[in-house]
């Protein structure tokens, strides 16, 4: 099994409806969870000096890392996730 990480974009406050849409997608996906937790407060540090980063629509939220056979099986698992903005999925591969 590879791994592979789920960054999930975009912020609105929950409604009930959305949490029961992540809790269900959640519960569906809960096998093949490694990891996961949500973001609050950020910063990006870079040359130009460092910005906070406020939680809206192009803001990355989370990240789950599930165990799946390929990324099209992940894709697939992926494709549940009751996203804001968007949900990008990466192979991860440690040294």
């Amino acid at each position: 099994m590879k791994k592979f990480v789920f960054l999930t974009y975009g912020f609105r406050s929950p409604t009930p409806d959305v949490m029961a849409a992540w809790n269900s997608w959640f519960a569906e996906i809960k096998p093949n969870i490694v990891d996961m937790a949500g973001f609050r407060h950020g910063r990006e540090i870079s040359q130009a000096g460092t910005r906070d980063l406020p939680l809206g629509r192009e803001s990355v939220t989370g990240f789950v890392i599930v165990t799946a056979e390929s990324l099209e099986a992940a894709e697939r698992m992926a494709q549940g996730n009751p996203y804001v903005t968007a949900i990008r999925v990466y192979e991860a591969v440690s040294g």
